[in-house]
C-alpha cells in the first residue's frame, strides 16, 4: 500500500484538547471543559518560555533610528533580544555593525548618555513593555537598528485556532495539557502523566536549538 505522500499532520485546539482529555482519563462534557483547557494551554506556554528559547518564535525586526533618540520600545510579548546590529548604508553599500549588550549597571555608569555617534552598545530594560537603550545616541536618521527577538507563543483563544507550535512539539503539547488537566480533575493519574510530559518536553527541547558547530579560537597576546 502506498504511503500518504503528505507531511501536514497537525492538531487544532479542539483536537488537542480532546486528545489531552483522553490521555488524562477524562472526557470533555461541557463548554467550560474546553474553556479551562484553553486557559491551561496558555499557562503552559508561559511556562515553556521559562524553560528555554522556542526557535520558531525568533523574529527579525528592523527599526528606523532617529537622530538623538536613544530609546526604542519593543512589544510587550517580546521576551528577549538575542542579537542586534546597526545597519548603515553609504553610497548604496550596506554595512552591518554589531552591537554589544550591556547590563543596567554598565549603562548607569555612562556619564553622558546623550553623546551622539554610531551606537555600539545597547541595554534592554525588561519592563512589562520593554525598552531598548542605545549608546551612543544615533548620530543620524538613516541608520537602522536590526535585532532578532524571541517572542512568546501565540495565544489559544478559540477551539478552532491552529496552535502556534511546530509538529515536533505535538507530543509534549498533548501530554503537557493532560498534566494540567490532571492537576485539576484527576490527581490519581498525575504521577504517570507528569513523567510522560517531562520526557516529551525534554525530547522536544533537546533538538530545538541551533545546530551549528561550536568553534573556539584561542587568542595570543604578546607582552
Amino acid at each position: 500500500m502506498a504511503t500518504s505522500g503528505t507531511r501536514t499532520f497537525s492538531l487544532d485546539v479542539a483536537n488537542a484538547i480532546e486528545e489531552a482529555y483522553e490521555l488524562a482519563g477524562l472526557e470533555v462534557r461541557t463548554s467550560y471543559d474546553a474553556v479551562t483547557a484553553r486557559r491551561s494551554l496558555n499557562i503552559m506556554f508561559a511556562d515553556w518560555s521559562n524553560r528555554g528559547i522556542q526557535m520558531w518564535e525568533i523574529t527579525k525586526v528592523e527599526q528606523d533610528l532617529t537622530e538623538g533618540n536613544s530609546e526604542y520600545p519593543i512589544n510587550n510579548f517580546d521576551i528577549d533580544i538575542l542579537d542586534a546590529y546597526i545597519q548603515r548604508t553609504v553610497n548604496g553599500i550596506v554595512t552591518d555593525l554589531s552591537l554589544d549588550r550591556i547590563d543596567r549597571h554598565e549603562f548607569v555608569e555612562i556619564p553622558n548618555k546623550a553623546t551622539k555617534a554610531r551606537p555600539t552598545d545597547y541595554w534592554l530594560e525588561r519592563l512589562k513593555s520593554p525598552v531598548i537603550h542605545l549608546y551612543p545616541a544615533p548620530e543620524n536618521s538613516t541608520d537602522k537598528l536590526i535585532y532578532y527577538v524571541w517572542r512568546t507563543i501565540e495565544d489559544t483563544n478559540a477551539s478552532t485556532n491552529d496552535i502556534d507550535i511546530p509538529t515536533r512539539f505535538t507530543p509534549c503539547l498533548v501530554s503537557g495539557l493532560a498534566y494540567y488537566l490532571c492537576l485539576k480533575k484527576n490527581v490519581q493519574k498525575l504521577p504517570v502523566i507528569k513523567q510522560q510530559y517531562e520526557q516529551d518536553l525534554a525530547n522536544a527541547i533537546k533538538y530545538d536549538e541551533d545546530r551549528s558547530p561550536l568553534r573556539l579560537v584561542p587568542r595570543q597576546e604578546y607582552i
